[in-house]
């Protein structure tokens, strides 16, 4: 098959149209596909069919035309959005056509969730009555506090979150659209906006919950009378002191510009997991369970964990040029550099740096910071990694921020999804609202065995399992459950 553009084709008598023309070889067949907004249809290469006559056909071939194979969605787009916008090649980043700089130095968290979600920034009645809705959206249910109480001291802070959010369907059967009807946030508006209001709200509270399992406290009520940040950080660190307790305003507002720069980065894994399990109009509360499930996974939010032990075991300033000769030699991985995005600098990395300073103002300076910053700078000097895009991203300086502000390190990637709450809800509200949701389907390349009749279990030879465990793995762990009676 050969995809060219028209005008490479016969530059001297087709004038350039916004579109590829794509010949099959193996038939001759060419097909013209238009190309809009830099896109172009993968259905269009179903109408490539593989020339067999009727019976000759392989059975791992489809009759359904070519398909497009992508793993990991390197180079696919799943939606058309009007979120958020990153040039990888220039490190920008902007959401609803603002940069990301500018909004966190002039915005707030809340403030920067409505621009996600509604598409402009709020006047300021609206800011007022948006964060009041949110800040009286705070307290979880008796019920389901009991059930996070049952949760194990040593649990990790996400698994509690993610429980936590999957259980809150059942205790909004209003806002499910198994039993109210499939087209219910189709049809009622107000209630979706409301069901945004109480994830938003009740996010900092069970965040607050799973660290204070971690430390055998009592959970503490929100206060609406405090910001977004600062409610969180109350929940989390106020023991027997007065209510009058307040967490540094300094350390709210770090946090505060920490949210702002993961509130989105457009369709990421736990991002398009949102998305696509939305899809299927499940109700919101479970699609932030599974996209929360899939940002605990150790490549998505463990990234800034990853860096702390990274600069934790190079553990000075001297050992760093003998681990970057380790991490060229495979020897070691270095964490916090690169992005599949970007290509340049990631720009959230330049405003991270400036919150840093305001943290180690109040909390002193963060041991590993030296460490940080002579590896950072000994790598962007280093032909070997400046070739290859290495650039220090978010996840570089963030661990180090959190670590001086004491949580601990399995507490970091419930610091990334409170604040992507955001940008969950704004896809998954897009998605709704555009009336052209569909159930993600992805296809699939068979590669298996073909069509072969089933043998009776009497006749069957033992046969080798292909990976690491092999056949008899699950027979010797039968027999080892039966001799110790397990």
């Amino acid at each position: 098959m050969a995809i060219t553009t028209p005008s490479a084709v016969t530059t001297s008598v087709l004038k350039p149209r916004n579109s590829i023309t794509v010949i099959d070889n193996r038939t001759g067949k060419s097909i013209d596909i238009q190309i809009t907004d830099n896109s172009i249809p993968a259905t269009a290469f179903s109408q490539l069919k593989a020339p067999y006559a009727d019976g000759e056909r392989p059975e791992n071939d489809t009759p359904y035309g070519l398909r497009i194979l992508d793993p990991s969605f390197i180079n696919t787009a799943m939606i058309q959005s009007e979120i958020t916008y990153i040039d990888g090649n220039k490190g920008f980043l902007m959401h609803r056509g603002y940069p990301i700089e500018q909004l966190a130095e002039k915005s707030s968290y809340l403030e920067t969730a409505y621009l996600l979600i509604y598409g402009e920034l709020p006047a300021k009645s609206q800011l007022d009555l948006w964060s009041w809705e949110i800040m009286h959206h705070t307290f979880v249910a008796d019920d389901l506090q009991q059930m996070i109480r049952q949760m194990r001291y040593d649990s990790h802070p996400m698994s509690v979150f993610v429980s936590a959010f999957a259980a809150m369907s059942a205790f909004a059967p209003e806002a499910n659209p198994a039993l109210q009807g499939s087209d219910l946030y189709i049809m009622n508006k107000p209630l979706m906006n409301k069901q945004i209001v109480r994830i938003l709200g009740k996010a900092t509270t069970v965040a607050a919950m799973a660290y204070r399992i971690r430390i055998n406290r009592p959970f503490t009520p929100p206060r609406s009378d405090l910001s977004y940040t600062e409610n969180l950080l109350y929940m989390m660190d106020h023991m027997s002191e007065p209510n009058s307790y307040r967490p540094d305003p300094r350390l709210a507002k770090a946090l505060d510009i920490l949210f702002i720069l993961h509130a989105d980065h457009e369709m990421n894994c736990s991002t398009s997991t949102m998305v696509h399990v939305g899809s299927s109009l499940v109700d919101p509360y479970s699609c932030v369970a599974a996209a929360s499930a899939a940002l605990y996974g150790p490549l998505h939010g463990g990234a800034n964990e990853a860096v702390i032990r990274m600069l934790s075991k190079i553990g000075s300033v001297e050992n760093v040029p003998d681990f970057l000769e380790r991490v060229k030699q495979k020897k070691e991985l270095l964490f916090g550099f690169g992005h599949r995005v970007y290509r340049e600098t990631d720009p959230r990395s330049k405003v991270i740096r400036e919150v840093a300073d305001m943290v180690f103002e109040v909390c002193g300076k963060e041991p590993l910071i030296e460490v940080a910053i002579a590896l950072k700078d000994a790598a962007l000097k280093d032909e070997y990694f400046t070739s290859r895009k290495l650039f220090p991203n978010v996840d570089y300086w963030s661990g180090l921020i959190y670590k001086a502000m004491g949580f601990p390190l399995d507490f970091f990637p419930v610091l990334f999804v409170v604040p992507r709450l955001a940008g969950y809800l704004a896809h998954w509200k897009q998605q709704l609202d555009s009336g052209k949701n569909k159930i993600s389907r992805p296809r699939q390349v068979y590669i298996g065995k073909g069509r072969r009749d089933y043998i009776p279990v009497e006749t069957r030879e033992e046969r080798p399992i292909t990976g690491q465990n092999g056949l008899n793995a699950i027979p010797h762990y039968i027999s080892k459950r039966r001799l110790t009676k397990i």
